[in-house]
């Protein structure tokens, strides 16, 4: 807590210092970051190998802005991936690896807090997942003792224990927090600002958040804002809205047909918020990034009703990609990845560069004037988006998950599991990560994996994964990996 208000009082200092704050503020761009929920890599029309997706607002999108074919994510699961999106940093620098791992400590700086003393206001909708939660038996037994785990490894964490980690805390104006159909909200959807409660709206989540950001911006858009909107779809469980089922067949798998109607309901949203920021005039003073916060969980395809096998297949496909969510391969960390600005980025545009979620925060970073952040680890994506910086920009990428670990440079990927001989693999051949060439690039295998090993000496705790691949790992690697021949581990 106290580096954070250590932070905001640097920056407010600077800020006066320097000439920018809220009275100048109206020149600087609006930023909104959309994230969906398990949503695959071929999950937008846009994207290609799937001709049953209906995406037609994303694809739009896609054509006025700029499609990144390598974005990532820093984790594939949910709440590690949002712990780096919302900070810009590596998540293992703040401890926390996996869900367990939750809360975000209260002295991490969110883009929210970074964006303050610039003069943003700024909200939260949706999905927030950074929280304390049933799974953190750690942090519980630091902090509520009294609190014992029941049978199932499981601990009530108290409302007020969670409060102190919801949005509000980590410094949002606004907010209008849940998943399904119970929200924490200090606004309703009439515009008027209410006493921060639990709130119940029944209708299809993906059109409740979709309003509640549309009242975000009727309440903010005279000002610079940054709104950062959580879709919780197309998770389960599934729904089938029948505004947009009844764009798919029904001859189709059940689990299909759901998420492509909660995709198509994300698209609808994304829609309706690009004609409000023409309505209000903002439009062209307006960043949006969409991507996803890991990838499918495929779950070897397996359709089933869509009230049991809660954590099954979400309908969601990573085409052409190796894996799915869990997993440091391609279909884990591969995502969904759009920017838009209407007159500052090229319409159209492919990027194939890889870049990182990380880099959402260094981005509004610099375009808010703000100093320079070298803590954040992602960088600004501005002058490699329009040429202004032809390099890449990132000369190597990281990632650290369970017994996984991975680096990626240029297009080599080394893929590490404790235990196990390392794989290493060409992401810009055709074979990706169904051929593995460890056992004839012994030297890259070890110059690649010094450098993953030096990048795990700086988080914590510190160093590559020592614990064996867990049940479901095992899994998943004899389904996506059954036969590679790699180099010993050094």
């Amino acid at each position: 807590m106290q580096i954070r208000l250590f932070f905001a009082a640097l920056c407010a200092l600077l800020g006066s210092a320097f000439g920018w704050s809220a009275t100048n503020a109206p020149t600087k761009p609006n930023i909104i970051v959309i994230l969906a929920d398990d949503l695959g890599y071929a999950d937008l029309g846009v994207q290609g190998p799937e001709r049953d997706v209906r995406t037609p607002n994303l694809d739009r999108f896609a054509a006025e802005g700029v499609r990144f074919t390598a974005g990532y994510i820093t984790a594939p699961q949910c709440s590690p991936s949002r712990a780096g999106l919302i900070t810009g940093r590596y998540q293992q620098r703040m401890g926390i690896d996996t869900i367990p791992d939750m809360p975000l400590p209260l002295d991490s700086v969110t883009m929210a807090e970074r964006l303050k003393p610039a003069g943003y206001t700024s909200g939260q909708i949706g999905k927030w997942h950074l929280e304390p939660n049933a799974l953190c038996l750690k942090w519980a037994a630091t902090n509520l003792p009294e609190q014992k785990p029941n049978a199932a490894k499981r601990v009530v964490i108290p409302e007020a224990q969670r409060q102190r980690f919801m949005p509000k805390a980590q410094g949002f104006d606004d907010y209008f927090t849940g998943e399904i159909n119970s929200y924490f909200a200090n606004f309703d959807l009439t515009g008027a600002t209410v006493t921060p409660e639990w709130r119940r709206d029944n209708r299809f989540r993906v059109d409740v958040q979709t309003d509640a950001a549309l009242t975000f911006l009727q309440r903010n858009h005279a000002k610079p804002f940054f709104l950062y909107l959580n879709y919780f779809a197309p998770h389960t469980p599934l729904e089938l809205p029948p505004a947009y089922a009844a764009q798919f067949p029904t001859a189709m798998p059940l689990r299909r047909r759901a998420a492509l109607s909660m995709i198509a309901g994300i698209d609808h949203g994304v829609g309706r918020i690009l004609a409000a920021l023409k309505t209000h005039g903002v439009d062209d003073r307006t960043l949006i990034f969409f991507t996803s916060d890991n990838g499918a969980p495929i779950h070897t395809r397996r359709d089933s009703p869509l009230d049991v096998d809660m954590g099954g297949w979400d309908g969601s496909l990573n085409t052409p990609l190796v894996g799915e969510k869990g997993m440091l391969s391609e279909g884990g960390i591969r995502v969904p990845m759009l920017a838009r600005w209407p007159g500052k980025l090229p319409a159209g545009k492919i990027y194939e560069h890889p870049v990182s979620s990380l880099d959402f925060a260094a981005t509004a970073n610099a375009l808010a004037g703000l100093p320079a952040a070298p803590e954040l680890d992602g960088v600004d994506l501005i002058p490699h988006l329009t040429g202004t910086d032809p390099s890449a920009p990132h000369p190597a990428l990281y990632w650290r998950f369970w017994s996984q670990a991975a680096i990626r440079a240029g297009h080599w990927k080394l893929l590490h599991r404790a235990g196990e001989p390392d794989r290493l693999f060409n992401l810009g051949t055709d074979e990706h990560e169904r051929r593995d060439l460890a056992a004839t690039q012994p030297e890259r295998v070890a110059a690649l994996r010094r450098q993953l090993a030096a990048w795990t000496d700086q988080l914590q705790p510190a160093g590559l994964p020592t614990d064996k691949p867990n049940k479901q790992e095992r899994v998943w690697y004899r389904e996506y990996f059954p036969l590679t021949a790699s180099a010993p581990t050094p």
